[in-house]
């Protein structure tokens, strides 16, 4: 327990792109807070700021450098759309639970953009998310969701074939046109938030890896790799994917997705994609977005491999497929593959997230799985129901996003 695992393959973007923006100190000695955020990606971040901001004595400690795990290979699309459709959803968890999901989602987006503009300098832009139909047959289903997605008050509007190529010139049967949707750099904002922590007391640690949790009746100790010791009120274990490590149970499994992004195009070739994001029905699903140096960054062709080295012979091969799926998509757009990368992601069995304790550990130990494709969104949640535990307060999503949904199945 506690080794590193590979978590991407390839060269990711945002790596390049920023390079290794600033070192924090590994831990020398032993360390006494009041939480300690196990994780230094951009799900340990957005934790770790909400809880200090809220008054918190919080320390974070990263095995890698900052943000090198998941985060470095995310590509970073912003929704409130879960990837199990509202429908589907109602009919495994009940229309309210179903609800409340999609709702917070849409609410944790509005907050996502009020911390960006604070910490400023990340990347964020507001766009539109277009999500295709791939089949004939799925026209009905779609528009049967896209009311029900306005019934909550969400900004949606149902398009058939002909609005389709008459507004954004793609031949799909319909698509689903949001108006909540952001891109970030995820990297880059994991950096900006952990620097400001720092700026304002917090201790951050990496280069820290942590082989033993051991949990009491009134704190948590934590051993690190070189003997120094952490001892802490309360522990949140938000290192990704490697969190499950942890549990005996499984509650995810774990596949890897694939990605490229494109040297800068022409901003007058990309149209509309300079302001919306696509996804689509099939599973796996092509999904891309923009950066605000006009490339383009197309993700998907996810598998179910999870061996590193497997997954690393796969990255050009996964690259090309990527931008086959795309020129079809696209005929017009010239957009060969300057960078390509492979990430671990997990899904789990409805889509939902899980936040808090679980019993294997007791009430002081909480796990951030915030699993799925819109992992960003749910970590913004996931911080204040991480907050409302820990300062014994009840929040209505408590249930609905912790390991008690697993009593239901």
């Amino acid at each position: 327990m506690g080794a590193a695992m590979d978590l991407k393959s390839g060269y990711p973007y945002w790596a390049i792109k920023n390079g290794l923006m600033r070192p924090f100190p590994p831990l020398a000695g032993d360390l006494h807070c009041e939480i300690a955020i196990v994780g230094g990606g951009i799900t340990g971040a957005l934790i770790a700021d909400h809880l200090q901001t809220a008054g918190h004595d919080v320390a974070v400690i990263e095995q890698r450098d900052i943000g090198w795990g998941s985060t470095a290979a995310s590509t970073a699309l912003l929704q409130y759309e879960i990837d199990t459709p509202l429908l589907e959803l109602a009919r495994r968890l009940g229309e309210r639970d179903a609800a409340r999901a999609y709702r917070a989602c849409a609410q944790a987006l509005d907050r996502l953009r009020e911390l960006a503009r604070e910490i400023r300098d990340v990347g964020f832009a507001w766009t539109d998310s277009l999500y295709l139909a791939t089949h004939w047959r799925e026209r009905t289903g779609l528009a049967e969701e896209a009311s029900a997605r306005r019934r909550l008050g969400l900004q949606v509007e149902y398009l058939d074939a002909g609005e389709l190529t008459e507004r954004f010139g793609l031949t799909r049967p319909a698509a689903l046109l949001s108006r909540q949707a952001a891109c970030v750099d995820p990297y880059r904002m994991t950096h900006r938030l952990l620097h400001r922590m720092a700026t304002r007391g917090a201790r951050v640690h990496d280069r820290t890896c942590v082989v033993e949790i051991l949990p009491r009746p009134r704190s948590v100790l934590l051993r690190t790799a070189e003997n120094a010791q952490v001892h802490a009120r309360h522990v949140v274990l938000a290192s990704g994917y490697a969190a499950q490590q942890w549990l005996r149970q499984r509650v995810a499994r774990n596949h890897s997705s694939y990605a490229f992004v494109s040297d800068p195009v022409a901003p007058e070739a990309l149209g509309f994609l300079r302001r919306t994001m696509l996804w689509e029905t099939a599973r796996p699903y092509l999904y891309l977005r923009t950066t605000p140096d006009h490339r383009v960054i197309v993700g998907g062709e996810d598998d179910r491999v999870d061996i590193p080295a497997r997954r690393d012979a796969r990255v050009v091969k996964k690259a090309h497929a990527l931008n086959r799926k795309l020129r079809e998509l696209l005929p017009h757009l010239d957009c060969a593959p300057a960078f390509a990368w492979a990430g671990t992601f997990a899904e789990t069995e409805d889509g939902l997230p899980f936040f808090g304790p679980h019993p294997q550990h007791g009430g002081r130990v909480h796990f951030a799985m915030a699993y799925g494709g819109n992992g960003i969104t749910y970590s913004r949640i996931g911080a204040e129901l991480l907050l409302a535990r820990i300062e014994r307060r009840h929040h209505p999503l408590a249930a609905l996003f912790s390991f008690q949904r697993l009593a239901r199945r």
